[in-house]
Parts: C-alpha cells; sequence; structure tokens
C-alpha cells in the first residue's frame, strides 16, 4: 500500500466508496465524479501505478472482473453501450497513480467524446510497425 495513494486507502478501507464488486485480488468501485450514472473502477488491490509496473498476474485479475462486470453494469443501468477505458501517465490523461480501468456505460446522445482519429501519411505506417516490433524483441 502507497500510504499517499486514495486507492490504497479505499481498498483498506480508510476511505468510504460505494463497492460494487470485490474478491481477494480486486475490488471494483463507482467513480465518484462519473461520466455517466455506473461508471465503475476496477483497481488492483496491491498498489502499482500504471500499466507500465502493474505485475501480470494483478493485470490478469483486474480484466477478468472488468470482463465479469461490463455486462452486469450495461444491464443494470440500461445503458446502450460500454467503453472500457485506462489512462497511463499525467499526459495521457491519468490523474490517480494506481492501475485503475473505467467501465462507462454510454447512452445514446450523452456528449461524451471519444478521441480524433487521423489517418497515416504515406508510408507511415509501415515505419511505425517496424518501431513497435523492434521494441517487442
Amino acid at each position: 500500500m502507497a500510504s499517499d495513494c486514495i486507492f490504497c486507502k479505499i481498498v483498506a478501507g480508510e476511505l468510504p466508496s460505494f463497492k460494487v464488486y470485490e474478491d481477494a485480488e480486486t475490488l471494483a468501485f463507482l467513480d465518484i465524479r462519473p461520466v455517466n450514472p455506473g461508471h465503475t473502477l476496477v483497481v488492483p488491490k496491491n498498489h502499482s501505478v500504471n500499466i507500465f509496473d502493474v505485475p501480470e498476474k494483478d493485470w490478469t485479475a483486474v480484466t477478468t472482473v472488468v470482463h465479469r462486470l461490463a455486462r452486469g453494469i450495461e444491464k443494470a443501468v440500461a445503458a446502450d453501450g460500454i467503453n472500457i477505458n485506462m489512462n497511463n501517465r499525467e499526459h495521457a490523461g491519468q490523474i490517480v497513480d494506481h492501475v485503475h480501468v473505467h467501465i462507462i456505460p454510454r447512452f445514446k446522445g450523452d456528449g461524451f467524446k471519444l478521441w480524433h482519429q487521423t489517418p497515416y501519411k504515406d508510408g507511415e505506417a509501415v515505419k511505425v510497425q517496424e518501431k513497435i516490433k523492434t521494441q517487442l524483441l
């Protein structure tokens, strides 16, 4: 547990939350500033900052719970769809430095915007593909 981490304090029961699910490895609770009602965060109980340092076993536990909860949340709030989102590091929008995945119920016309998309320039996709492949060796 990181002593200054708000999510670690929620996991430890030191701060209140609206828990929707808990098991030995994970905790899921309602986001206190939801995009839409039912917006839920799934966190590993062990502290990790982001996707780059979370142990595989904790990541697997989180994604298993996300998969399990998504359908239930969608049905519970009669959503038209679900977004699954994770922000890693400040410039990707991460606010709390503890691994967490957002399950965001979506409703037609809810106003929540997705990111913009830009096509690759000629030959750029191949260059990026190769750069990624060399980092995976």
